[in-house]
This record gives structure tokens, C-alpha cells and sequence, in this order.
């Protein structure tokens, strides 16, 4: 399998997302959608035309991304957990996926993002 090139990025904190969507372009990758709430993430896997997922694990007033996780991985769609690794537990479902700790840096994308390719 070739290496994702459309990404959903699913983050709540702006700058957060801006900075992934840089990054995610110098990377040559280009960015699906962008969402900060689990309903705004599922309406966009179900649009299509995505390729791979970015997931900020907590999202604003407490929402959890499991839902879209598990989307994501019904459609057959790899996706990449992000965490602040404050005691972000992982659902024992989503335990194989990679995981990208904060702060991100543009290296540890590529390499989690190589690793669903």
C-alpha cells in the first residue's frame, strides 16, 4: 500500500490544526477536511475522499474521537490516534493504531503517517 496522501484531520484547537495542515503539506500531502467535533468527522468519512486520519483522541467539552475511530476503521480507513499523553486512555478497540504524542513535530507525522502505508 502506498503511503496516504488525502487526510482528515480531526482537531479542536486551531492553531493545532493549522500547524498539522502545514505540515501535512510540506509532507506533500494534501489535507481531506478538517473537523473539531466527532459529528463534523463522521459527516466528512461519510462525504469520502479520504485516505487516512489524524485523530485528536479528546476534543473540546469533553468528546471522546472513538466514534469516529470506529468509522474510520468500519470503511477500512487507517488513522493515526494524537495525544497529549495526559492520561489519554486508549480504547482497548484502537490499541494497534499508531500513536503521535504532543507536541507534534513534522517528522513524527511522516513517520506515523509511513506507518498506516
Amino acid at each position: 500500500m502506498i503511503s496516504p496522501v488525502r487526510i482528515l484531520v480531526v482537531e479542536d484547537e486551531p492553531l493545532i490544526a493549522m500547524m498539522l495542515e502545514d505540515f501535512l503539506d510540506i509532507l506533500g500531502k494534501s489535507v481531506a477536511g478538517t473537523a473539531d467535533t466527532v459529528a463534523t468527522a463522521l459527516a466528512a468519512i461519510d462525504a469520502g475522499g479520504i485516505d487516512a486520519a489524524i485523530l485528536d483522541v479528546n476534543l473540546r467539552a469533553g468528546e471522546k474521537s472513538w466514534p469516529i475511530a470506529d468509522r474510520l476503521a468500519a470503511a477500512g480507513i487507517p488513522f493515526v490516534l494524537a495525544t497529549g499523553g495526559s492520561g489519554d486512555t486508549i480504547e482497548p478497540a484502537h490499541r494497534d493504531r499508531p500513536v503521535l504524542s504532543k507536541p507534534f513535530t513534522m517528522d513524527g507525522i511522516e513517520q506515523a503517517l509511513n506507518e498506516l502505508g
